[in-house]
């Protein structure tokens, strides 16, 4: 046997067995440099959380942050999720505050006057102007009606199913509509047929779960056009003269100021829809996208409020929003709503707004029914 081979041969053996050593030895380095780092990030993420928290509960820029969203999510079919933010018993006394809040908002007294423009001015006029709107982490649409007397109140056509904005525009042959009251909605799945409070259409009391002697908050027209938002019983709605209106809250401007003093008070932020009136009548509405990260996330009331001072409004209230905000225009929902369907949610009532509103025909579709004879969950 060659000795230099055999000798070549151990060499090369000892070198493999050296290096497959030295990569041993440094695949452990690499795993320990490797968990040592892994360590140090969770350290440094229970770090930030722990400060995270911190800042949260024991600041005051991290209260409002948690306010703010607790806020939020009690405008949504969430609002249990609130108590793990503020809990329960903050939970409970922050809705009754903006409970208090907004009756307080609706007791003033409205002294606004209106002064339609001459027929031949506003014959000049389109009836309907809409305009793009945005702020801070929002965008929607300013839908302007310049004459009021144009709008009635539009109903589902179904007994014991709502319908949706723009079902009702084409059924009525309105020319645009908007998302007007509340409505029962068990379980956030109502079937969108029993509405909150009071609705009135051509001055006919369609709807009424208030009973006789007791208030609500509205927000209508009346006959000559004049908006009414506040709180009234239905005989004072009756001696008022209005004509059109469903029960919402809060009002938000009255004799030309503002109720609400800051963004902190503006009630989270949401999808809106919300009406207004300028001295020369018109009618603006306000309808603002929201829950749509990386487009609109919503507005506060406050933002509103500000929209309708900017525009002009001396009266304003707040309209049911969320899921519900919807903006039609001939024929076609300009807005974003922030449901599983573009065409939006089975609703209760809609402003609606015609060329010729004497030629509507809005019948009652709740005729004969009591409210305790309501389902809202079926459908």
């Amino acid at each position: 046997m060659d000795t230099k081979l055999t000798s070549a041969s151990s060499v090369t053996s000892e070198r493999s067995r050296t290096a497959a050593a030295r990569q041993r030895r440094s695949a452990k380095k690499h795993k320990k440099r490797l968990g040592r780092t892994l360590f140090r990030l969770f350290l440094l993420l229970v770090l930030l959380a722990v400060s995270a928290v911190g800042w949260l509960f024991l600041t005051p820029s991290g209260t409002n942050i948690r306010y703010l969203a607790a806020d939020t999510l009690i405008t949504t079919q969430h609002r249990y999720l609130a108590k793990y933010i503020i809990g329960q018993a903050e939970l409970n006394r922050r809705v009754a505050e903006y409970q208090k809040q907004f009756d307080d908002m609706g007791v003033e007294k409205d002294r606004h006057q209106i002064t339609l423009p001459p027929p031949a001015v506003e014959e000049a006029k389109p009836l309907v102007q809409v305009e793009d709107i945005s702020g801070a982490g929002y965008k929607g649409f300013l839908m302007i009606v310049n004459d009021p007397t144009k709008i009635r109140l539009g109903v589902p056509a179904v007994p014991g199913k709502g319908e949706r904005v723009l079902s009702m525009v084409q059924r009525y042959g309105a020319i645009a509509g908007v998302n007007a009251g509340g409505f029962a909605d068990p379980n956030w799945e109502g079937n969108g047929f029993q509405p909150i409070g009071v609705v009135i259409s051509q001055g006919k009391v369609f709807y009424d779960d208030t009973g006789k002697s007791k208030t609500t908050q509205i927000v209508g027209i009346d006959k000559n056009g004049k908006m009414i938002a506040g709180r009234y019983t239905l005989k004072q709605m009756q001696d008022m003269g209005v004509q059109e209106a469903v029960t919402f809250q809060p009002r938000i401007i009255v004799n030309g100021k503002g109720l609400i003093k800051n963004a902190k008070d503006g009630w989270g932020i949401a999808p809106r829809t919300a009406m207004g009136q300028r001295a020369d009548g018109a009618i603006l509405f306000v309808v603002i996208d929201g829950r749509q990260p990386g487009r609109s996330i919503g507005a506060n009331l406050y933002d509103v409020q500000q929209i309708m001072l900017k525009h002009g409004a001396v009266i304003a209230a707040n309209l049911d929003g969320g899921s519900s905000t919807m903006l039609v225009k001939d024929g076609k929902v300009l807005n974003k709503p922030s449901t599983k369907s573009p065409e939006g949610r089975y609703l209760p009532t809609a402003w609606l707004v015609f060329e010729h509103p004497e030629e509507a025909h809005i019948a009652n579709v709740w005729a004969g029914l009591r409210p305790q004879d309501i389902d809202p969950a079926k459908w």
